[in-house]
């Protein structure tokens, strides 16, 4: 196949498709451009997730005090009828 984009060959009822080297290796900046621009993006993210890590304990615990508080001592309903 040449290196030409779009090269189209037609062989006994095969169309077959050649791609340019630019094409080809679509995947060489994902490592030296990609994962940088991921730390950097992710640094400045970093103020959205903390507190949601911080806080989230926080409101589950809150919420399993308030489901104890809310439940009848069944020593104190024993005698009712």
């Amino acid at each position: 196949m040449g290196h030409e984009s779009g090269n189209l060959t037609r062989m006994w009822h095969a169309i077959t498709y050649s791609l340019s080297p630019s094409e080809r290796h679509i995947f060489w900046c994902c490592f030296s451009q990609g994962i940088p621009n991921m730390l950097l993006r992710s640094r400045a993210c970093i103020l959205h997730i903390v507190p949601f890590v911080v806080f989230y304990p926080v409101y589950t615990w809150g919420t399993q005090e308030f489901e104890k508080s809310n439940r009848k001592n069944s020593a104190a309903h024993k005698n009712d009828k």
